[in-house]
């Protein structure tokens, strides 16, 4: 467990640790994966003497993020999140164009 750390991180370190073991990871990784977690928890909550930028500046964790990376795999994104972005950009006859010509729009 992360030195100065609270019980509600105490408790976060052992749910966290207890997942990843769960998940197959050895006893050593999920000690690291935990740690890692609640240290830039720490960070971003402004419980850590000296966060790092990076954990400061990161996206948000993963239960917070609320899908945010999804669908970017080898599909991509979805036909919805294409048609979210061309609204956003502004592009003419997006109602009736397919996934495929609203990435060609977007230039993707």
């Amino acid at each position: 467990m992360p030195a100065g750390s609270n019980r509600k991180r105490e408790r976060q370190y052992e749910h966290i640790k207890e997942s990843a073991e769960r998940r197959g990871e050895t006893a050593e990784r999920a000690k690291e994966i935990a740690a890692r977690t609640v240290n830039k928890e720490r960070a971003r909550s402004g419980e850590a003497a000296h966060p790092g930028k990076v954990s400061v500046r990161d996206p948000k964790s993963a239960y917070e993020r609320g899908g945010e990376r999804s669908h970017t795999g080898a599909q991509g994104p979805t036909k919805d999140q294409l048609y979210e972005e061309a609204r956003k950009r502004d592009v003419h006859g997006r109602s009736s164009m397919t996934k495929e010509q609203l990435k060609n729009a977007l230039g993707r």
